[in-house]
């Protein structure tokens, strides 16, 4: 029995990974450039990291396409800044320009063929944030412990419903692995990356930093109701609690830079802006 719990919850912790991995708001968006002839992949980068600027490439074989990158500093009104798409190869290449940690920019491209323009993304932006640069070793950890912890919080949890010891114990470990990988190595990732230890509450609402927290409060009640006749059921409703919060797509509600006062806030990460 106590084998079988422990495969059910690896595989759902595997496709809770999956599903975090699939929907994470930063991941590229991914679109065509239709010719009317061809059909070309073109992805558009919603993150990058480091100092460097960040390179927007389409590979596009059509030495007849042409065309322009816009851009400008996102939320604000600003005329864009149009830079032309070298041509290098079968690519087309421009550069947005490097910006602070949590800095966005709105981009899009206009394309064109033989005069003709190409509608790509239905004419829509897309958003970018810039981060710092985070060591993997840093990341890794915060990665493995936080899914460490889901696993863990499903095998306490289903210990719990059908009353199988020690979903005491397990509760226990759930609770620390979570606080170290969400209250230790979270904030240094989000130190790294955005020069800010936690931005939820009382400093913010970074919906990722309150995530963890909401998650950590719940087994900590977990824990005080421990000695209880009733422990099972805070477990079971902390599991569920941390099951429901790694259903939530990573960096919906991340940390913003505002362009105005320089300082971190908190916007959504969209996979495109229509303009019109």
């Amino acid at each position: 029995m106590k084998s079988f719990i422990w495969l059910f919850a690896l595989l759902l912790t595997i496709a809770t990974a999956y599903y975090q991995c699939t929907t994470v708001q930063t991941n590229p968006y991914q679109t065509e450039v239709n010719t009317g002839i061809q059909k070309f992949p073109a992805e558009f980068v919603r993150s990058y990291s480091g100092t460097t600027d960040c390179p927007v490439t389409l590979q596009i074989p059509d030495i007849s396409v042409k065309g322009f990158l816009l851009y400008r500093k996102y939320p604000t009104q600003d005329e864009m800044t149009q830079v032309e798409l070298k041509r290098q190869g079968d690519k087309l290449v421009a550069v947005l320009p490097n910006q602070p940690p949590a800095g966005k920019l709105e981009y899009k491209v206009d394309l064109e063929k033989e005069g003709a323009p190409l509608i790509v993304n239905d004419g829509a932006s897309v958003i970018i944030r810039f981060t710092g640069d985070v060591p993997g070793v840093v990341l890794g950890i915060h990665i493995f412990l936080m899914f460490f912890a889901m696993l863990f919080s499903n095998v306490a949890g289903i210990h719990a419903i059908f009353r199988i010891k020690p979903y005491r114990r397990l509760a226990i470990l759930t609770f620390i692995i979570l606080a170290i990988g969400g209250l230790v190595f979270g904030p240094i990732v989000q130190k790294y990356a955005f020069n800010e230890w936690w931005t939820g509450v009382p400093y913010g609402w970074d919906l990722t930093d309150n995530k963890t927290l909401i998650a950590v409060l719940a087994w900590l009640l977990a824990l005080i109701m421990i000695r209880k006749k009733n422990a099972a059921v805070w477990i079971i409703a902390a599991s569920i609690i941390t099951m429901a919060i790694f259903t939530i797509p990573h960096s919906l509600y991340g940390s913003e830079l505002d362009q105005e006062t320089g300082k971190i806030i908190q916007g959504n990460i969209l996979p495109f802006l229509q303009l019109f």
